[in-house]
């Protein structure tokens, strides 16, 4: 890397009419140190990754603790990443437990995974939960980017009212809590996140980008004139970075356009208008997570929570050869046909995962890679969705090296361990402080060191 006297601000911009983008992390952003060796702290983003209804034990958690591991079936996608994951076992989130409330295991799952917290039973507007892990790091975090957050999905939200057994569509929609009593909407629109990403924040006239739009033009036109006066003065690897850059937004704009033009030739009832979600599953976490890719690159956030579908969710999975509902197949009642077709959508999830920490792996990020400066949780806040347990949760850390969390490990906690005891060691190793999660008792062991 090159060590340049002078620098250029982290926060910088490309701007055209209605449009403004900021730019990743270039050599020409590190701060005059005159051969001091000094080394640069890298900036931790954070990201929580949920999927619904538990996944198939058997297809998913390794036999052997400590490292050497085989990885089962439904885990084989991550194998390319072994040495920046860490499997753990054992955790559980009381908060999604019964607790002489009844039936309604989803909404408490959703309600619970980050919050920690057991959920008001309510199909009313006194909905009660408590404060997301992702949102107290926001309030810390976001400080110091332009969005304190982001919330996206890969499945459009309940109506309001009741979702399962006398709990509040709310509490299925979605895992992020900016109070107690407010939760986040998950965004499942590609075009919506990426609007808000590189839309000008401080414009007010919406008409120039609805134009721009009609006319299929790339918001890159319109910055043209700046991309090539900052390159001017970029040396040959920042070039390169930018040009990447540059590339991956207009690959995203390309598939958006193709999404919104296949969505508004489509035969749709009067009522419904086209949307640019895709309609393949696959082709729209992609989309999702290289947005979240973008907005960790660019340092627009340091926070996102993404749920691949709403807790209790119904989908159906056509392209792998499963038209039921996903609910439905995980009340299998050890029915192997159905086992089989839960343990095909639990695979189909971590290779969207996968693909992820394949773009965060990708991108460099300082004297590194986005991966090495990111904590990624993923899983679910059920284990056996047949069962409805919320005990030995399947759950996957990636990322993190720059916070010295040690991959390629299988850690076998003790029965009963608290999940929230994670979400405090996340924050804490991200340079947040939190005073209380759930019923947390302190931080987790064992993943700096064997």
């Amino acid at each position: 890397m090159i060590i340049t006297k002078k620098s250029l601000a982290r926060r910088s911009f490309l701007r055209g009419i209605g449009t403004t983008l900021a730019l990743p992390f270039l050599d020409a952003m590190m701060p005059a140190m005159a051969g001091t060796g000094a080394a640069v702290k890298p900036t931790i983003r954070l990201g929580f990754v949920y999927v619904p209804n538990g996944i198939i034990q058997k297809g998913w958690l390794p036999s052997k603790v400590g490292t050497g591991f085989e990885m089962a079936s439904t885990m084989k996608p991550l194998e390319a990443h072994r040495d920046q994951i860490v499997v753990l076992s054992n955790l559980m989130q009381n908060g999604g437990r019964a607790l002489s409330d009844g039936a309604g295991d989803h909404a408490r799952a959703g309600a619970s995974w980050l919050t920690g917290v057991h959920p008001k039973k309510t199909e009313g507007a006194d909905i009660r939960a408590g404060v997301s892990a992702d949102q107290i790091a926001a309030q810390e975090l976001g400080k110091k980017t332009q969005f304190a957050s982001l919330e996206i999905g890969l499945e459009e939200p309940n109506l309001a009212g009741g979702c399962d057994s006398g709990y509040s569509c709310a509490y299925t929609n979605t895992i992020s809590w900016r109070t107690p009593t407010t939760p986040n909407p998950m965004e499942v629109n590609p075009r919506a996140v990426f609007e808000r990403l590189f839309g000008d924040g401080e414009s007010t006239d919406a008409a120039s980008r609805i134009k721009r739009m009609e006319q299929d033009r790339s918001i890159l036109d319109f910055v043209r004139g700046d991309v090539a006066r900052l390159e001017s003065g970029l040396g040959s690897r920042d070039k390169g970075k930018l040009d990447e850059y540059l590339e991956g937004i207009r690959d995203i704009e390309r598939r958006i356009q193709k999404a919104e033009q296949q969505s508004a030739s489509m035969k749709v009832p009067l009522m419904e208008r086209p949307t640019a979600i895709p309609d393949e599953f696959t082709e729209h976490a992609k989309l999702m997570s290289d947005l979240m890719v973008i907005a960790f690159q660019t340092d627009m956030t340091r926070v996102v929570s993404f749920m691949m579908a709403r807790e209790g969710s119904n989908r159906s999975y056509r392209s792998i050869g499963v038209p039921d509902s996903h609910h439905s197949v995980t009340h299998h009642q050890n029915d192997p046909e159905k086992i089989a077709k839960t343990m095909k959508i639990d695979e189909l999830h971590v290779q969207s995962f996968s693909y992820l920490l394949d773009r965060l792996k990708a991108t460099p990020d300082g004297d590194g890679t986005l991966l090495d400066h990111s904590m990624i949780l993923y899983g679910s806040s059920i284990s056996d969705g047949n069962a409805h347990t919320h005990h030995d949760l399947p759950l996957v850390l990636a990322g993190g090296s720059a916070c010295d969390i040690k991959g390629g490990r299988h850690i076998r906690y003790k029965e009963e361990t608290r999940m929230n005891n994670l979400l405090v060691t996340m924050l804490d190793k991200s340079g947040v402080r939190a005073e209380t999660l759930g019923d947390a008792t302190g931080k987790l062991d064992q993943l700096s060191d064997v």
